[in-house]
């Protein structure tokens, strides 16, 4: 096998959004109670009657009214069916019209639907609700009732501009999540990754929602970029892009950080040889990447200005130490390293003391990624002539293999670079099955797997941002 490139991993990056929707107060009536247990929700998925959305304004003034009710439906349905926690009954099969029956129960309201009805087809979980078009501004006005204990389990209204249409309704999806299982949803979450999509030969540094809309580049060298990486707070990227030194006319693979709220970008290491597969530090004022210098790559920890503070691994004999990956805690590293004959995954204290190895299977792991709770580590594993994505306990125990796929010839499929959701529900990867690099996710066993772009480019090492609140 040829020996893959270890040293290009990922950095974080956060998108903040300029237009965020107003929300305005909860209406609730049992929001602090958990509606579904997460540990069984899987063996049985709620049925949730989801009725599309009534515009209650005047259509003469709002003529894009259908496409906007129909986006957000579209959206929400999206994220929740995503969660793999519910099951949708389909429209065909309501009992009732909910275009004649308003959102509000009878006899709150006088002309409300009934919970009896919807208990006839087995509901668990009943959403409705309306919205209104003023000028540039919408309102959504959501309820989500527990059907079987005749309860309001979530009541708001979400208002902002209609551009941030995909804001509100993500908003709302992670408010439906934590209401019915105490934490929120990952639905305000973004992907920064390194692709192709512009044409030729070079790669750029993109970003985009979580489902693959929305992309915006935010790179231009005109060169290979590569290993983007989100720092803590959303609003910086740090990447490494191979630049032509003025002097030399040579390139050089050198790490930028690039400040979305500013649109700031500056160097941050351009030491001679390897900068890059950087990590930040919890609290965004440093970072952990991987320096050559010339020689073998280490791992140092560096300020963001670009002050080296001090160097975490030192071999040993020559060995590559790569792809830093910080625990949620800031208390260990999980990185890659050839120190023992071939490249396998280790854990360290996070000033480099008590590196252990924890993969011994297989002959290439790498790319090792932690769960937001830092119980659990995702790397991608080279096993039977392809890699695929597997995840372990801290300690190296409980391997679960999560992908097993194909080409359309038959071959193996390749893949790699694993990361969490911020809500640690799912798994986000790249895959070459249709022929080309696309991003998948999955839930934390592999199933439910889909695709989140659908094009002919090629993207590498995604990295999932927090949500964006």
């Amino acid at each position: 096998m040829k020996k893959r490139v270890l040293f290009l991993s990922a950095l974080s990056f956060v998108c903040a959004l300029i237009l965020a929707p107003h929300v305005s107060g909860a209406e609730t009536s049992s929001g602090s109670q958990i509606q579904i247990d997460i540990k069984n929700a899987k063996a049985k998925k709620s049925l949730v009657a989801f009725a599309p959305l009534q515009f209650i304004g005047n259509p003469a003034t709002a003529k894009n009214y259908q496409s906007v009710g129909s986006e957000l439906f579209r959206v929400i349905f999206n994220d929740l069916s995503v969660s793999s926690y519910f099951q949708f009954i389909s429209q065909n099969a309501f009992l009732e019209d909910t275009t004649k029956t308003g959102i509000r129960p009878f006899p709150t309201d006088a002309n409300g639907f009934k919970f009896d009805t919807w208990k006839q087809i087995g509901t668990d979980f009943l959403v409705r609700g309306n919205f209104t078009i003023s000028g540039d501004d919408i309102s959504l006005e959501i309820y989500v009732y527990n059907v079987t204990k005749t309860d309001l389990v979530l009541g708001k209204k979400y208002k902002g501009p209609t551009k941030a249409l995909r804001r509100i309704a993500h908003t709302f999806s992670n408010d439906f999540m934590e209401a019915l299982t105490g934490s929120k949803g990952m639905y305000l979450s973004r992907l920064v990754v390194a692709s192709d999509r512009g044409g030729g030969k070079f790669k750029e540094i993109y970003v985009m929602d979580w489902d693959g809309e929305n992309v915006e580049k935010i790179t231009n060298h005109r060169s290979v970029t590569l290993s983007p990486t989100w720092s803590p707070d959303g609003n910086k990227v740090a990447y490494t892009a191979f630049v032509q030194r003025a002097k030399t006319k040579t390139r050089n693979a050198d790490m930028f950080i690039y400040e979305l709220s500013t649109g700031k970008r500056w160097l941050a290491s351009y030491r001679q040889g390897i900068n890059s597969g950087a990590a930040f530090s919890p609290d965004g004022k440093s970072l952990f990447l991987t320096i050559s210098q010339g020689g073998t790559p280490d791992i140092y920890k560096m300020g963001i200005d670009g002050d080296l503070i001090g160097k975490i691994t030192n071999g040993p004999r020559g060995a590559m130490n790569v792809e830093p990956s910080i625990s949620a805690d800031g208390k260990k590293i999980a990185f890659s390293s050839d120190r023992s004959g071939q490249p396998m995954i280790y854990i360290m204290n996070i000033d480099g003391t008590g590196a252990k190895r924890i993969t011994f299977a297989g002959k290439y792991n790498a790319t090792p990624a932690w769960s937001p709770d830092g119980k659990r580590l995702a790397f991608s594993g080279w096993a039977d002539d392809h890699f695929d994505i597997f995840t372990m306990n801290a300690d190296g125990t409980g391997m679960v293999r999560i992908t097993s796929s194909r080409k359309p010839n038959g071959k193996w499929a390749q893949n790699e670079d694993p990361v969490y959701s911020v809500d640690g529900r799912h798994l986000v990867y790249t895959s070459n099955r249709t022929g080309v690099n696309q991003i998948y996710i999955s839930n934390l066993d592999g199933s439910e797997e889909r695709r989140i772009t659908s094009d002919s480019h090629s993207y590498f090492k995604p990295k999932w941002s927090k949500n964006i609140e």
